[in-house]
């Protein structure tokens, strides 16, 4: 398997059910690098060098969040800002055009059910169409968007559940690395 960067975008990752145990299952596998985007920068200032320089080495990329009031945790948003704008409006020919066709994954978790997500449900929205400027942002960037990996319940999971997750989760990379 390839260069996969894992950036995880938990505002306490420590004291996270799902995400925390996402992680331990990735670390268990040398083909990934997985960076704890907020304890590397937790007054959201980003190194943009470091993060170019990290993006430009990945050969696949996963970006790991808690889904926050219908969106991503500020981080990433920051991270985007920050990282992406002078690589794609700035430095395209240097930078940008470096990292056509790259692929992109999310792996979100959601407190709610799946049933919740729904035209029905209390937040009415499907997470996919949520997604929506995600998939925008790598469509501008040129990177071959793949369907996200969730994980819904995430607050009310078992550890029995939780390691039925991981494993599902290292399955979907494995799936996903074999597609693109």
């Amino acid at each position: 398997m390839q260069n996969t960067l894992v950036l995880v975008f938990h505002p306490n990752l420590a004291q996270s059910k799902a995400n925390q145990h996402l992680v331990k299952h990735l670390q268990q596998q040398s083909d990934y690098q997985i960076i704890d985007m907020y304890q590397l920068y937790p007054d959201g200032i980003v190194d943009v060098a470091t993060e170019t320089q990290r993006l430009l080495s990945c050969s696949h990329l996963v970006l790991q969040f808690p889904v926050f009031w219908y969106s991503t945790p500020p981080l990433l948003k920051a991270w985007q800002d920050a990282v992406l704008t002078p690589m794609y409006y700035l430095n395209y020919a240097t930078e940008g055009a470096l990292l056509q066709g790259l692929p992109v994954l999310l792996a979100a978790t959601a407190g709610n059910t799946i049933d919740a997500y729904s035209p029905q449900g209390s937040n009415r929205y499907p997470l996919e169409e949520l997604f929506i400027p995600l998939q925008a942002t790598a469509h501008r960037c040129g990177w071959v968007w793949h369907s996200p990996f969730v994980l819904y319940h995430a607050l009310k999971t078992t550890p029995a559940i939780l390691a039925g997750e991981g494993e599902r989760y290292l399955d979907y990379l494995r799936q996903w690395h074999n597609a693109v």
